[in-house]
């Protein structure tokens, strides 16, 4: 496995700007790289699979990026062939007018992962201090006590929010929960080439959104706002990973190995069977073999 500390951040000393896109090309390397990504989805697997026995512990990934940065096939290509049973994507959009009601945690705590399987955020709780930090008029659609005006929406009103979120996750860590948050880092003229493909290509032309180029305008904004959020959450039990997100392949191994070290750090194991157990397994064990003498 490669080193990945230097992608790893855990205090606000993150400056966006001095983070890599990219970090080689993968093309001569390529097969070397899937087959360690192979590799790697083959551990998460098995670990996925102790995980669920016990029920001790779950794992939450959290994705967040700017638009065709490679969440969706980061997420095909890292979990795949993982138990279903034990595994689900959650997707964020933007907030309906039901969950503009609750807090804007509810919905998150709705697609929780149960402990003993893996969850994934395809954008997360996050967007509430990101996409609002860009617009800050979604605030005021939710109709918070006290926030009357665009004023209202200021520098203590996020710092408020990146506590929330940081204690949050300081909950969900005492409940078992291992959280892994991934930053998926394009540049903008990487981003511009993607979505020039999904035009050029008749297969593609369903992923573009022509909200995607809006909101390319507001890049420098969005900058900001991941350099502050990012700065604000990173911590040493939940640091943020920074991954250099224009070659694909090349991101998708540095995720994989980082989450391979990651879940196989918890003490996972199979459920040890109690002396009555062991002879309840026995006993079946003998009615089984006696069927066929019967036979």
């Amino acid at each position: 496995m490669m080193k990945t500390k230097k992608y790893r951040y855990t205090k606000d000393d993150f400056k966006l700007d001095e983070a890599p896109t990219k970090v080689k090309d993968s093309a001569d390397e390529l097969k070397k790289i899937k087959k360690q990504i192979k590799k790697n989805v083959k551990a998460i697997r098995k670990a996925q699979k102790m995980m669920y026995a016990r029920r001790h512990f779950g794992v939450l990934v959290v994705f967040q990026a700017m638009d065709a940065a490679g969440k969706d096939s980061m997420i095909y290509h890292i979990f795949s062939g993982v138990d279903p049973v034990g595994f689900k994507v959650a997707n964020f959009k933007q907030p309906s007018s039901r969950e503009l009601r609750h807090d804007y945690m509810w919905r998150i705590n709705r697609e929780l992962p149960m402990r003993g399987c893996i969850g994934v955020f395809n954008r997360s709780y996050y967007e509430d201090v990101l996409v609002s930090r860009v617009h800050p008029k979604l605030i005021l659609d939710a109709n918070l006590p006290g926030i009357k005006t665009m004023k209202d929406v200021n520098n203590h009103f996020f710092e408020s929010r990146y506590e929330d979120i940081r204690q949050y996750e300081n909950y969900l860590n005492r409940n078992g929960y291992l959280i892994v948050k991934f930053f998926l880092h394009v540049s903008k003229e990487e981003q511009k080439r993607r979505f020039l493909a999904r035009i050029d290509t008749p297969e593609k032309n369903w992923k573009f959104s022509a909200a995607d180029i809006r909101e390319r305008q507001y890049w420098d904004d969005y900058q900001k706002a991941y350099e502050k959020a990012i700065n604000a959450t990173a911590t040493k039990q939940n640091p943020w990973y920074v991954i250099p997100a224009d070659d694909k392949w090349y991101s998708r191994l540095i995720v994989s190995d980082i989450l391979t070290k990651k879940i196989n750090s918890l003490p996972l194991a199979y459920p040890e069977m109690a002396p009555k157990q062991e002879e309840e397994l026995q006993v079946a064990k003998k009615e089984l073999l006696n069927e066929d003498k019967e036979d």
